[in-house]
């Protein structure tokens, strides 16, 4: 069993993590430096890190979720996914052009991004009142780094707020009664070549029931999703490393495609 972290070992690892991030170098892992980490701890860091963001200024956009694929689940020895914070100010539209630079091992993932229609205050159960309380569904990117260095484990990557770093929207949103957001296929391509290719079912049957996870943990946490959050559903293909001078675009057939590059 992990010895529990006190408070002051979470404040420092927050700041630890926060150098990082700002350096853009790796640092040990967590994990390795306390001789474990418990994903109750990794979230007790989190929290810290991103209370320490708020202090700072830096606003919230919403939410990502993490390690959505059953067969990811069970390789980890998890039974159910992760989640971390979507900071606003890396909320981007696509063609965007952003800065590899200070980004440690950046990958990107194709996903459906679901903004939130109301405040959720009380859970939700299945799928329909999922998507009810959905204002739009939104192809997208989502831009991941590893702060903490391998070999971590998945509490390192929860704590480092689930490797969260970035998000690209596209233009076009879907009512989700014009999406079949269960059966959204995508192709990932870099510099002119497809790499990956993914359908949507692939989160837990339905990238609505990674949210509704998501909504009913939040309220076990004594918090909520609101009205017009960003939710970024899970990934639904292999993650593609990031290099500068590298551009992606990412085709969801019928509901359009979307773009980013990196300098």
């Amino acid at each position: 069993m992990n010895r529990a972290l006190n408070d002051v070992e979470i404040r420092e690892a927050a700041e630890a993590i926060l150098r990082a991030e700002r350096d853009g170098k790796a640092m040990p892992p967590l994990s390795a430096t306390h001789g474990g980490l418990s994903l109750g701890d990794a979230y007790r860091v989190q929290d810290e890190l991103n209370g320490m963001r708020r202090q700072q200024g830096i606003a919230f956009a919403g939410y990502k979720i993490g390690l959505t694929w059953h067969s990811t689940q069970i390789a980890c020895d998890l039974d159910a996914p992760i989640h971390g914070r979507i900071l606003r100010q890396a909320v981007h539209q696509s063609g965007a052009s952003l800065s590899a630079a200070l980004l440690v091992k950046p990958h990107v993932e194709v996903e459906l991004a679901f903004i939130i229609g109301r405040d959720i205050d009380r859970p939700i159960n299945g799928v329909d009142e999922m998507l009810a309380a959905t204002d739009a569904i939104v192809p997208a990117l989502e831009l991941v780094d590893h702060r903490l260095a391998p070999p971590r484990i998945v509490a390192d990557t929860v704590a480092d707020n689930s490797a969260f770093a970035g998000v690209i929207l596209a233009g076009q949103r879907f009512r989700p009664a014009d999406i079949d957001s269960r059966w959204v296929g995508a192709t990932l391509s870099r510099n002119g070549t497809v790499e990956e290719t993914g359908v949507s079912v692939i989160g837990m049957g339905h990238p609505a029931v990674c949210v509704a996870w998501l909504a009913n943990t939040l309220i076990e946490r004594g918090e909520r999703l609101a009205e017009g959050d960003i939710v970024m559903s899970g990934a639904f293909a292999r993650a593609i490393p990031v290099a500068g001078g590298d551009a992606f675009v990412a085709d969801f057939n019928q509901y359009g495609t979307l773009d980013v590059s990196f300098t």
